[in-house]
């Protein structure tokens, strides 16, 4: 059986400014064949983690499953939030800010602008 632990540890830990923060949680079935990998960081690594558009952890993920496919497993990973209500002050100023950009919106005139003609042709 892989050590997963060991190996989304190797990967994921580069990417935080705070690793010791990274919890990796692993659970299988009766069976063995089947196996939950739940991975938990710090919430302002976020970012470092998931990359553009998700592309890092995206490519975790597939590091992971292969890992588990090859020992014959039927793996689920998961990014698991131990803190989902909790906001930093920062980002509810940003919230606040974007609601009074919100609330602030100034009608534009409609420009109506005319289509060129079809020309017809003979043949």
């Amino acid at each position: 059986m892989p050590d997963y632990n060991a190996l989304i540890s190797f990967l994921l830990k580069p990417l935080l400014a705070n690793p010791d923060a990274l919890r990796v949680d692993f659970e299988s079935n009766s069976k063995s064949d089947r196996v939950w990998i739940r991975v938990a960081f710090d919430p302002e690594d976020r970012g470092r983690v998931f990359g553009k558009g998700g592309r890092i952890i995206q490519a975790v993920r597939t590091v992971v499953m292969t890992a588990a496919a090859e020992a014959g497993h039927n793996a689920r990973f998961e990014v698991f939030d131990p803190t989902p209500n909790v906001t930093s002050g920062d980002s509810q100023d940003q919230h606040s800010d974007r609601q009074e950009n919100q609330q602030v919106q100034v009608e534009r005139p409609r420009i109506n602008i005319e289509k060129p003609k079809r020309r017809e042709t003979i043949n």
